[in-house]
């Protein structure tokens, strides 16, 4: 599904992909996100089981002390090294593949950090973590946090950033080259009939062939529940106490899941645009699409005050809007627009979707997003809309992609059981969906299946998070967040014992860093003094 969040420029006050504020990243394009962060139960009666199970179930902390068999990973010496980025250093430490059997073999974890600036006492390490599951921790800290949190937080803390396992430098998952994710990322995502329903499917499952055979071991060891003691090996290695921790969207599940299992050692904690892990994945995948509605509409009623607008002139309502967008994804559906692209791909149907869906992350974008329809639906030129998609998966202009599509997909499929099993449970989906978003709802529901197909059975199951005796965690939500919508912010800190909840009154897909004073000053008091806001506290 699509909660991922990506980094910022750091450049400015931020802006969507490449831009100015959040890249859209947070969980990935109509083929490889959606129902991945968080797959859940199988159809039917199951989903409802799930929930209510999920409801009773809670995650249960580790024991206090160091078992003797990871005594060797938490007493690691890391070192560190120039790593060709002014200011940062990075190393290399060593986890246990299995937790369960730590002697079984060893996975390799890259991190890099920025020492403390001063002036001021320094408060430790503060980890980020900017989404995903997939996106680059490293990247981000040092592409944004680390140069662009604000100046006083990077004066205390040493800022770090470790790449979960399975991702980018830490022994990242491959499953297709660039080829082969370009057909899929092509593949139409909104089959009309048993072809292309049949097409859809053999995509879903080349692609988990291809992720199988690259890496059978490590596939069935890049749970968020190993990502977060992992995290915990860190924390001990960089002499810290406690782990004090920003995470974003899916960061807000590793962050929440870390406090779960330590909650002793749970330091301060950001957990912004928040996920409930309590939720199976149709459900969650179903929130999410009313999600993309919600910001749509935001995006329409700004649209058609703009002398600009393709989709409708001043007082057009956004279920035409909506309409007439509908209209051209099917156009493209038979006549795909031509691109500027050097690899002679046009503008598809699937394409087009993610680029939109791309924009809906970040208000900042839908002035783009406005040029890059005008072009497609007036001017026959998809290239707009071709850059948004490929931003959103990062597919660089060699036709190389990141690992993120892949990483997302290797951890969503473990976390929780698939949605969906099956075409025909799609298709019975299919009218709530719709429901939810006349626009994007069939192919988020169609998304949803990609985990049926995944080589490893999943070992996680919906969950409440408690962190009982966890210090006071922030947890942020906005109000019009596409990705995490605000109810499952809500959630979450009905869920932690010790939660804060911070309401950001907006657009766009988190809260830190986007643009509201009241927001920067009320996290910066927390991470800096250790002072939570009261909770329930609103900003705009």
């Amino acid at each position: 599904m699509y909660t991922r969040r990506t980094p910022r420029s750091a450049s400015g006050s931020g802006g969507l992909h490449r831009r100015t504020r959040n890249r859209p990243k947070t969980a990935a394009g109509l083929l490889a996100t959606v129902a991945l962060l968080v797959s859940a139960c199988s159809s039917g009666s199951a989903t409802t089981s799930a929930a209510s199970a999920a409801a009773e179930a809670a995650l249960v902390a580790l024991p206090q002390a160091t078992p003797a068999a990871l005594s060797s990973y938490y007493g690691q010496k890391p070192a560190w090294r120039g790593c060709g980025v002014p200011g940062f250093e990075c190393a290399t430490l060593k986890a246990p593949l299995d937790y369960a059997e730590p002697s079984s073999g060893d996975i390799r974890l890259a991190l890099t950090r920025k020492k403390a600036t001063g002036p001021g006492k320094p408060l430790g390490s503060l980890l980020v973590n900017p989404g995903g599951p997939g996106g680059s921790a490293i990247g981000y800290v040092q592409a944004y946090a680390g140069i662009g949190y604000p100046a006083e937080v990077r004066a205390r803390y040493d800022m770090v950033a470790v790449d979960p396992r399975g991702v980018a430098r830490s022994e990242p998952v491959k499953c297709l080259d660039g080829p082969g994710m370009d057909r899929y990322t092509q593949t139409d995502a909104t089959p009309d009939d048993g072809k292309e329903r049949d097409g859809l499917v053999a995509a879903y499952r080349t692609f988990a062939e291809g992720c199988g055979a690259d890496a059978p071991r490590l596939l069935r060891h890049v749970s968020t529940v190993e990502a977060a003691r992992d995290m915990d090996i860190v924390r001990a290695v960089l002499g810290d106490e406690k782990l004090n921790f920003v995470g974003a969207s899916y960061g807000t599940f590793l962050g929440a899941t870390y406090a779960g299992l330590f909650p002793d050692r749970a330091g301060r904690l950001v957990l912004d645009g928040a996920m409930d892990p309590s939720l199976p994945a149709r459900r969650l995948n179903l929130e999410q699409t009313a999600g993309f509605e919600t910001a749509f509409r935001s995006f329409a009623k700004d649209c058609v005050r703009q002398a600009d607008c393709p989709l409708g002139g001043k007082g057009t309502t956004p279920e035409r809007v909506g309409a007439n967008l509908k209209a051209f994804f099917e156009k493209l559906d038979t006549r795909p627009v031509p691109t500027a692209d050097g690899d002679g791909r046009k503008l598809t149907e699937s394409l087009a979707t993610t680029g939109v869906i791309a924009a809906m992350y970040d208000e900042g974008s839908w002035e783009q997003l406005r040029e890059a329809l005008t072009s497609a639906m007036k001017e026959n030129d998809g290239s707009g809309l071709l850059v948004l998609s490929d931003g959103y998966y990062e597919r660089d202009a060699d036709g190389a992609y990141s690992n993120l599509m892949f990483a997302n997909a290797a951890v969503n499929c473990l976390d929780l059981p698939a949605s969906f099993d099956t075409p025909d449970e799609v298709r019975g989906a299919l009218p709530a969906f719709r429901k939810a978003s006349p626009v994007f709802g069939e192919g988020l529901a169609w998304a949803s299946l990609n985990c049926a197909y995944w080589p490893v059975h999943a070992t996680g199951e919906p969950h409440r998070i408690e962190a009982k005796g966890a210090a006071p965690i922030v947890v942020v939500g906005t109000t019009r967040d596409p990705a995490t919508p605000y109810r499952w912010a809500q959630a979450l800190a009905g869920q932690l014992s010790s939660a804060r909840l911070l309401t950001y009154e907006g657009d766009g897909h988190t809260a830190y860093g986007r643009g509201s004073s009241c927001i920067d000053r009320t996290i910066n008091a927390y991470l800096l003094r250790g002072t939570p806001p009261t909770d329930g506290k609103r900003c705009s």
